[in-house]
């Protein structure tokens, strides 16, 4: 399975990263990295999730971000 991380995602990951980091510095590295984490489980766990304005959602672990694929 190919994953795409979409530019206007990339830029939901800076944002969440920076607001992340402004809380705690090394916060941020760990939303991404778990954010990446979530993303990575795609390939094991496509297609058992949810379905949402037409696509699967994942819902992350850790932080309020979801991922639709």
């Amino acid at each position: 399975m190919k994953i795409e991380v979409l530019e206007d995602a990339e830029e939901d990951l800076l944002a969440g990263f920076r607001f992340y980091d402004r809380l705690e510095p090394g916060l941020g590295q760990y939303f991404i990295d778990t954010l990446f984490s979530d993303i990575d489980s795609l390939h094991l766990y496509a297609g058992v999730h949810q379905q949402v304005f037409g696509y699967y959602r994942l819902l992350s672990k850790r932080f309020p971000f979801s991922v639709y694929y």
